[in-house]
């Protein structure tokens, strides 16, 4: 038995297209409840939300009094999108053009990886992450975005400007591709990328603006947040439950929170932390001393991580960002981020299992959720400490260490000859 499934992974080992094209048929069929993922339905809330803004982005405006709308204006394109297939119902053609999506990283990373100096581990973990996390990453539009940030970073390795514009793309659909540019070089790489990532963003914005009016409605939608169920800060909450705390559980501005004494204090808690993982990532921008190759798409994977694990708010389709960064980190022969990388498809299996299919227990604050929160949110800090320990040596602590050191320069010892001894002698009578 041993040798058979040796020689089924050897064999899949040899063929990551076969095992790519397995698993996504096997992603479809769950999206297309072919096959049935227990508990809730994952993808409801295509039909139910954004379907509905749809409806509401097709007349020509924002949704201006749905407090779900939280998104950059951008993100209309991506709920627009399906209409691209015209002969499919709505969350059908969604669906189809999450799998294109799919389909074009994997393409991406599988290519980028035959390159001399580059590997095909990038291409294995996005093979792996997408359906470890199940059908929530065809059934949300991250997998969108993350395509664009995939497609930024193995770009920007040639072209800075391609991924500066890239990343102001990404950041008009969802905030975190501007993140992209934290690990940029010194130099001509960072000029040409961060003002093409800034003009993308404002012109952009600068459409949306002129085109449909609400287009900024997303901003005081986005402040009104709380704690969310499943963030780090909401352990807290969780025990607390076991203690008498009179708070609740529910649906507020689009999210499962918490709602009820302190969290208003967690909440604030969780934005410093936030705020003290940035200063981190600024002190690192200010003390790195040299950049290799592949350290743009580390400190890239390094920034998303910290924002992920921080956050007040970490939805199960979060995971796909950290994946697809993992992904592109790996592609790099130079990335020392394979224990990280490896950490977050462990999140993002343990993601599964607390949504959909063991949520109500995460939501009743019972042993088994609180377990699984734990777990995946311990290993989204382990993974954030391990990556933000290998950047900091890797681009501070080793080149401060290899710069060679100078000798103090000492005076040429002097030889004396018997006959300069004698011309002394001479000199002295």
């Amino acid at each position: 038995m041993t040798g058979v499934l040796g020689t089924a992974a050897e064999r899949a080992k040899r063929n990551p297209d076969l095992v790519w094209a397995v698993t996504r048929i096997v992603l479809l069929l769950c999206v297309f409840k072919v096959l049935r993922v227990p508990g809730p339905d994952v993808t409801s809330d295509i039909d139910q939300i954004y379907r509905g803004w749809f409806e509401v982005l097709r007349t020509g405006t924002y949704p201006l009094d749905d407090v779900t709308w939280q998104y950059p204006p951008l993100a209309a394109v991506a709920i627009l999108s399906p209409a691209l297939l015209p002969f499919l119902d709505y969350a059908a053609a969604f669906f189809v053009l999450a799998f294109l999506c799919d389909a074009l990283v994997y393409g991406l990373l599988r290519y980028t990886g035959r390159r001399q100096g580059r590997s095909p581990r990038g291409a294995w973990i996005w093979i792996a992450g997408v359906p470890l996390l199940g059908p929530t990453a065809y059934a949300r539009y991250d997998l969108m975005v993350t395509a664009v940030a995939v497609a930024a970073l193995l770009a920007g390795a040639r072209r800075p400007g391609a991924l500066g514009a890239l990343a102001g793309f990404g950041a008009m659909l969802k905030v975190w591709p501007a993140l992209l540019l934290a690990g940029t070089p010194r130099g001509r790489a960072t000029f040409r990328s961060w003002p093409a990532a800034a003009g993308a963003a404002a012109g952009l914005l600068l459409l949306c603006v002129l085109a449909a009016p609400g287009a900024l409605a997303f901003l005081n939608f986005q402040r009104d947040r709380g704690t969310e169920v499943e963030s780090l800060g909401a352990l807290v909450f969780h025990v607390a439950r076991h203690f008498g705390w009179e708070g609740e559980v529910r649906m507020n501005f689009g999210s499962i929170e918490f709602l009820g004494p302190y969290v208003s204090s967690v909440s604030t808690a969780a934005m410093a932390l936030t705020f003290a993982a940035f200063g981190w990532l600024l002190l690192w921008r200010i003390r790195a001393r040299a950049f290799a190759t592949s350290t743009t798409a580390d400190a890239a994977f390094v920034a998303v991580l910290l924002f992920t694990t921080t956050s007040r708010v970490i939805s199960p389709q979060y995971m796909i960002w950290l994946v697809g960064l993992a992904a592109v980190c790996m592609v790099h022969r130079a990335s020392r981020m394979r224990r990280p990388a490896h950490l977050v498809l462990w999140a993002t299996a343990v993601t599964q299992l607390e949504f959909p299919i063991w949520f109500s227990h995460v939501t009743d604050s019972d042993p088994l959720g609180v377990a699984l929160l734990l777990v995946r949110n311990g290993l989204l800090v382990v993974a954030s400490v391990a990556a933000c320990r290998v950047l900091w040596r890797q681009t501070v602590t080793e080149p401060g260490l290899a710069r060679p050191s100078i000798p103090a320069q000492r005076e040429p010892r002097r030889t004396t000859t018997p006959a300069a001894a004698a011309d002394t002698a001479a000199s002295r009578r």
